[in-house]
């Protein structure tokens, strides 16, 4: 291999006459400085080292941003964060448009139960149901003129009151309900005067039930008077129904 390397390179070389070629007739070139007669080329040397690293170049020109990447993948659910503080209030909004109007209900039913009525003359018999005779109101004749007594029709809570005229004698009468007295006034006369004695009360009724006033005792105790200037009256209506009562 060495010697077909060298053979190469001979031939790659000018030949002597080449070299002596002269400028002119009859004139000489000179040989180059350095050349020898009967040159032959050397065997080719081993590879130097490698050398030094050489230094770092400058930093290049930015290049083109690039399109945008795909979205990665969602991340786990951070920590609730700490509560922010409250901001102001803001503006009051404009009114909403008003809804559709409803349905229309059914009517309440209004329970009504009352009397009011007097006495018409001077009552004198003890021990009975009073007979109030002059009517005020009665318009759901729930109060019995013939008998003197009131009949619960509507279950409830019912208020009464009475309001008496005395005169001549000294006066007791009592508010019963179902056979018992509920309520007493006494009232003592005063010789030559008129006197006022009132009463009133608050009763739970069932249906059935009856509410009265009579005069109790003997017959010294029948004051009880009306005339055409002095009243005595006898009142009860009902405050609420009571459906527990019935």
């Amino acid at each position: 291999m060495l010697v077909l390397q060298t053979v190469l390179l001979l031939l790659a070389l000018p030949s002597h006459a080449e070299e002596t070629t002269t400028a002119g007739p009859g004139a000489l070139l000179p040989l180059p400085k350095g050349a020898c007669t009967g040159w032959l080329a050397g065997i080719p040397g081993h590879p130097g080292h490698n050398g030094i690293p050489g230094r770092d170049g400058r930093d290049g020109t930015p290049g083109e941003k690039g399109e945008k990447g795909d979205a990665g993948l969602v991340g786990p659910k951070g920590d609730t964060g700490d509560t922010g503080v409250t901001g102001v209030e803001g503006p009051r909004g404009f009114p909403g448009i008003p809804g559709r109007k409803g349905e229309r209900g059914e009517s309440a039913y209004v329970y009504r139960s009352a009397f009011s009525v007097g006495l018409q003359a001077h009552v004198a018999v003890p021990n009975v149901p009073i007979r109030f005779t002059k009517i005020f109101y009665n318009q759901q004749n729930h109060y019995d003129g013939t008998t003197g007594k009131f009949h619960c029709n509507i279950p409830g809570l019912y208020y009464f009151s009475y309001h008496i005229t005395v005169y001549l004698k000294d006066m007791k009468v009592s508010l019963f309900r179902k056979d018992k007295a509920e309520l007493f006034t006494y009232d003592q006369y005063q010789e030559k005067n008129v006197d006022q004695a009132s009463g009133s009360v608050l009763l739970p009724l069932a249906v059935g039930d009856q509410v009265w006033l009579q005069v109790y005792g003997d017959g010294n105790h029948t004051g009880l008077y009306a005339d055409n200037v002095n009243d005595s009256t006898f009142t009860g209506f009902l405050l609420y129904h009571d459906i527990d009562l019935s």
